[in-house]
């Protein structure tokens, strides 16, 4: 019985299962579906000799959603190519780091395919290798004024509590004592009238 476990023994002699070796950063992943994300990316590649812009370049890839989002991002000093700013009609090359920071977030991305039209969101992470910073994580605040359903509508003093939190109230704001009109001693308000309260 001893020899038939050891036919199928799937340890290397020190009771782990053997690791596999890392897939380089640059190989194509197995399986039928990045295979087609590798040709679709080859088919919207440039034309033999063909330089690509850097703008078209972080468009096509999805870092940012419009060209013209890409050339601002440039010409406002946010792109930076192997650590140098870079205009928008910069040449993007295999291998080129780019450095994006777009929504209060840095992405850090190493240029493995060139393309040039916009495509799905998977061929496009088959044309870098993204080495980005994990995103900061979202605050968690409780969202201020919120009422509960089949509460109907809020009376004047909810609705000061409501503008108190939001910050819309308070001494001089709308909504409070200080506001003009309608108090003795405001000019347009009853209390200048001849006869008013």
């Amino acid at each position: 019985m001893a020899s038939e476990g050891a036919d199928h023994d799937t340890t290397d002699g020190t009771g782990e299962p053997p690791r596999e070796a890392p897939r380089p950063a640059d190989a194509p992943l197995a399986g039928p579906e990045p295979a087609a994300a590798v040709a679709a990316a080859e088919a919207a590649g440039p034309a033999g000799g063909e330089s690509v812009r850097i703008d078209s370049w972080i468009w096509a890839v999805r870092l940012i959603k419009t060209r013209s989002q890409g050339a601002a991002a440039c010409k406002g000093g946010h792109v930076r190519v192997n650590g140098e700013r870079v205009k928008p009609a910069y040449s993007v090359r295999v291998g080129d780091e780019v450095r994006l920071r777009h929504e209060g977030r840095e992405r850090v991305v190493v240029v493995r395919r060139l393309i040039r039209k916009r495509v799905g969101a998977p061929v496009a992470v088959q044309c870098f290798i993204d080495n980005s910073p994990p995103p900061p994580p979202r605050e968690t605040v409780a969202p201020a004024g919120i009422r509960d359903r089949g509460a109907g509508r809020p009376t004047k003093r909810d609705r000061r509590e409501l503008e108190r939190l939001r910050g819309l109230g308070g001494p001089g704001g709308p909504g409070t004592q200080g506001a003009p009109g309608g108090y003795p001693g405001n000019p347009g308000g009853r209390g200048d009238r001849p006869g008013g309260r």
